[in-house]
């Protein structure tokens, strides 16, 4: 009861956010503004709307392929059919309380396929790690292709609020501070490691170190990477033809689209699907591009509503497809 009753403080709690989001960012626009949100939307290019939602199929596709990569060292071979569906019932899980998939996916592995629980998360934390991994090698790639633009934007927008320092001064401090925490790590590790919270950082690192060496007990791992490299290059993909959506954003490069995805993944972080700060996040990024912020809250609005319409499609088929699909196995097997 205690657990149900968390998670439905849990939703409130991110819908919430994800609705305070929505009204912050409306409220700061002009009527005028609304309205070119407005003619954005019937401004629409439904062709390539469609193109997203099938590239946006696609790399949830490729994450199942990848996802039962993990099971082949455990000598379990799931269905190529049941880790897809478990996948998209995930995400559509994770919608009403975030992280409720993981373990949702799991058990319908459980059901259908006869993995064990225990063994299925362990596949998950990997598959986690991975791509916390891969997030932040793609967010150091954008920093070094855009550090210019970007370096500037933000200095502009924090030195109208607060004296900022120089970069040289903040480069020499973030050195300063690196050195000075592994000399006290290495000075006083056997008293830090007595500490809970440490101590569970420690292991938690250990584990992100544990669930990568992992992908070299894996039969192929090279098509592991492969598949990894794939998803996000689906990603990146979807973000860009996404521009050609609306007539004013077809002009925008493959770098914005990289930025886009990288910030527009922060959002989808902090609130169920991305909900309400999404679009912000979007608008404010093509901002930085001298996009018009209706224009970017638009386009916003029609990306975080294909990837919706995406999850809610397959999630809910699969939640009645897979039931379907083992009766049928079952049937055919008593035959």
């Amino acid at each position: 009861m205690l657990k149900k009753i968390g998670n439905i403080i849990k939703f409130v709690l991110f819908i919430g956010l994800g609705v305070f989001f929505i009204y912050w960012f409306l409220s700061k626009l002009t009527a005028d503004e609304k309205a070119q949100i407005w003619e954005a939307f019937g401004n629409v290019n439904y062709f390539w709307v469609a193109v997203v939602f099938a590239i946006g199929v696609l790399s949830h596709f490729v994450r199942a392929l990848r996802w039962k990569l993990l099971f082949e060292p455990l000598d379990y071979k799931p269905s190529t059919s049941t880790t897809f569906g478990a996948v998209m019932i995930a995400y559509l899980a994770n919608l009403a309380v975030p992280r409720l998939g993981e373990v949702l996916r799991c058990g319908i592995l459980n059901r259908y396929e006869k993995i064990p629980i225990q063994t299925s998360l362990g596949t998950v934390v990997t598959e986690r790690v991975i791509d916390l991994v891969g997030f932040a090698l793609t967010v150091l790639l954008g920093l070094v292709l855009e550090f210019n633009l970007l370096k500037d934007y933000l200095y502009d927008a924090l030195s109208q609020k607060m004296a900022v320092p120089s970069l040289a001064t903040l480069a020499v401090v973030g050195i300063a501070a690196a050195v000075l925490c592994v000399v006290l790590y290495r000075m006083f590790r056997q008293w830090l490691m007595k500490i809970p919270l440490f101590a569970k950082m420690i292991q938690m690192l250990l584990g992100f170190w544990q669930g990568i060496k992992s992908i070299l007990y894996l039969r192929k791992p090279w098509l592991f990477v492969l598949y990894s490299v794939l998803i996000y290059f689906l990603y990146f993909l979807s973000g860009y033809v996404a521009f050609w959506v609306l007539p004013e954003t077809m002009h925008l490069t493959m770098l914005t689209a990289l930025m886009v995805y990288i910030f527009g993944s922060v959002g989808m972080m902090i609130t169920p699907g991305g909900i309400g700060l999404y679009p912000a996040l979007i608008a404010e990024t093509l901002a930085i591009y001298k996009v018009a912020k209706p224009i970017g809250y638009a386009l916003g609005w029609i990306s975080w509503g294909v990837q919706q319409v995406v999850t809610l499609v397959l999630g809910m088929g699969y939640l009645v497809a897979l039931p379907l699909m083992k009766k049928k196995n079952s049937s055919e097997t008593d035959k």
